[in-house]
């Protein structure tokens, strides 16, 4: 099963490694975004970083929602278009309104949306399963064509964490490329920067796993959450 049309775009990074091997999976800083807050406070002091465009929030005491993209998910002629409507917009509503922009695009299945393809899904899936327990408590995830959403409890440096899933998967389906007809072009499998969240409270957590369980139904690509086998909707049902 497809779930939307190739391009002739591209995207990032692989070598030749089995799926779920431990190997590279993690290990290297990035970057990301925070928004967002709840966990059990006191034990660690967060921080604001950040290593490119976006910053990011650190803390191991609160949960937090991730969204890493394919490199090509967003072409420079839409981001560009974006950055003009968001210059029309007061200061304090553009970081909400470019979320919102960005999020319907990656709805939209722009790019080559190799995720689109079961084996490529199932690797990226097992490589956030691989280290549940002991680098962070993986609560909730979901695997979309062109992105992925996943909501942790950090036990290790969120940044580290990221780059370990993008690294290993990013190589991976490099070197699956043509094998697979995953339409990447390129040496870049995923966008360098990632957005993050921290939960607030029960009810930001509360809806925070409902977005990411019911973006493929929301997009059509499912008609209830618990059919979309790339997710751990699927997994509980």
């Amino acid at each position: 099963m497809l779930w939307c049309n190739p391009s002739k775009q591209r995207c990032m990074g692989c070598e030749k490694e089995r799926p779920g091997s431990t190997e590279h999976q993690l290990g290297v800083g990035e970057e990301g975004r925070a928004e967002l807050g709840l966990g059990v406070p006191g034990l660690f002091s967060g921080f604001w970083r950040s290593r490119g465009y976006l910053p990011h929030f650190e803390t191991r005491d609160k949960m937090q929602s991730i969204t890493f993209r394919l490199a090509d998910s967003l072409p420079q002629s839409k981001l560009a278009e974006m950055k003009r409507e968001m210059a029309l917009l007061p200061e304090d509503q553009q970081s909400l309104e470019r979320r919102k922009q960005i999020d319907q695009w990656l709805d939209a299945g722009m790019g080559c949306c190799a995720l689109r393809h079961p084996t490529v899904a199932q690797v990226v899936q097992d490589t956030l399963l691989r280290f549940d327990g002991e680098r962070y408590k993986l609560l909730a995830w979901c695997v979309m064509p062109n992105h992925v959403h996943v909501l942790i409890h950090p036990a290790a440096n969120l940044g580290k964490v990221v780059q370990s899933w993008k690294s290993y998967t990013g190589r991976w389906a490099l070197a699956h490329n043509d094998e697979l007809g995953l339409g990447v072009h390129g040496k870049s499998f995923w966008m360098r920067e990632y957005w993050d969240r921290y939960i607030r409270d029960k009810k930001h957590y509360e809806a925070v796993v409902d977005y990411i369980h019911n973006n493929p139904v929301k997009t059509g690509l499912c008609k209830a959450a618990q059919h979309w086998r790339w997710s751990s909707k699927w997994r509980k049902a």
